[in-house]
């Protein structure tokens, strides 16, 4: 439908399908490619994640103990992962049958969990325990440095005895003076496992801990050690302190109450505001409108533009460039040549026609460059005389 006017007729036009199409298909688009990717987020993140910590009972990597962990579950025993001492002393259900493994590298547990992790255990494997954790759990044990040697079964432990050889390295303890205690694996300076009893319980030192890694568990009698050790009663309590453990073992602090009370508010604040901006710069604003300029601008206003900005630039070669690629155009269409000539070509015929020497053509044409103005000038006019030469000569 359309309508006449004082100015011409007005046109009407119905919006069709296509125009539709093309107006809402990039938001129908950006909402799937939104849709899609937070489905992605959100399948990534119901995924399980395993741990990364050294010797973690659900760290797959070379560095973790996963596969010693699965070993022993498939022989029966039942292990508990934990990693605060509430949840270890919660875990524990009969003490008699119940073996706790601890590795502490940080030294997070202070003497008095010391005493309450001892209270609640039965059997205890402290896994390269430091200084702090022998003091109070194995007084008389100290540290004697590490090893990286193969050590071989010299006592009578039925786990040492059963392994044979133990490879991997670790750290190595004196035991002289501790009561009561028996040292395996003995290598310059001390042992890599000392067991004793120790208030009550009976505590394993368990130096060489890369014979419960899953990179080295396979190797010589690791496996064996690490089954035999760890697998002598129905329940294994996998204990790494961690965070939880530091200030009493209270609740761990939340993300609200790690941030100051004026940053909710300010992301609101921030959210709000991308929308807006969002809705204002995204609005329709009608169809294209296609208006002719009000000006013809001169194609000799355009070459004066350049030739002032070459001029302030101090660019002659260009310049000179731009003058000869027209010159270069025009000769080969006076001589009839093909578009695909060239310039050496071109050189070549224009000489031949107008009886120059061929290098005089070639070092107007290529060769010769401007090291002043006067000689920028000197070639301008050098090739305004070749093409008006050649002109003559073919149209004479």
């Amino acid at each position: 439908m359309s309508t006449a006017s004082a100015s011409g007729p007005v046109v009407i036009e119905t919006p069709t399908l296509r125009r539709t199409g093309r107006r809402v298909g990039p938001w129908i688009a950006l909402v799937l490619v939104a849709v899609v990717v937070t489905g992605v987020l959100f399948a990534v993140a119901l995924q399980p994640q395993s741990s990364t910590d050294d010797l973690a009972a659900d760290n797959p990597g070379p560095n973790g103990a996963e596969a010693v962990v699965q070993v022993l579950e498939q022989h029966g025993v039942h292990v508990t992962i934990t990693r605060s001492l509430d949840l270890t002393e919660g875990a524990v259900r009969d003490p008699l049958d119940t073996t706790v493994v601890v590795y502490d590298p940080q030294e997070l547990l202070s003497a008095a969990q010391h005493r309450r992790l001892r209270a609640a255990a039965g059997d205890l494997v402290l896994v390269e325990p430091g200084f702090a954790t022998l003091g109070d759990l194995v007084p008389g044990v100290d540290a004697a440095g590490r090893t990286t040697a193969t050590l071989h079964a010299d006592c009578d432990l039925p786990a040492v005895r059963t392994a044979g050889t133990v490879s991997g390295g670790g750290r190595l303890y004196d035991a002289r003076h501790a009561d009561g205690a028996t040292s395996c694996l003995r290598a310059k300076g001390g042992a890599g496992i000392v067991q004793l009893e120790a208030h009550g319980v009976r505590t394993t030192v368990l130096g060489v801990g890369a014979a419960l890694q899953n990179g080295t568990v396979v190797h010589d009698g690791n496996a064996a050690l690490a089954l035999n050790l760890l697998g002598g009663h129905h329940a294994l309590i996998w204990y790494l302190p961690g965070f939880d453990d530091l200030g009493g073992g209270g609740p761990p602090a939340s993300l609200a109450d790690l941030t100051p009370p004026w940053v909710t508010p300010l992301m609101l604040l921030l959210l709000v505001t991308a929308l807006a901006a969002a809705l204002w710069r995204g609005r329709r604003l009608g169809r294209v409108v296609v208006e002719n300029l009000p000006v013809t601008v001169r194609a000799s206003e355009t070459m004066e533009g350049r030739a002032r900005l070459y001029e302030r630039a101090g660019a002659r070669v260009h310049a000179l460039d731009a003058i000869r690629i027209g010159t270069t155009a025009r000769l080969g269409r006076l001589l009839g040549m093909p578009r695909t000539a060239t310039v050496h070509e071109i050189a070549d015929a224009a000489a031949a026609v107008t009886g120059r020497p061929r290098p005089e053509v070639a070092a107007i044409l290529v060769d010769a460059l401007p090291e002043s103005d006067a000689r920028l000038v000197a070639l301008s006019d050098a090739l305004q005389k070749l093409e008006d030469d050649t002109a003559a000569a073919v149209r004479p």
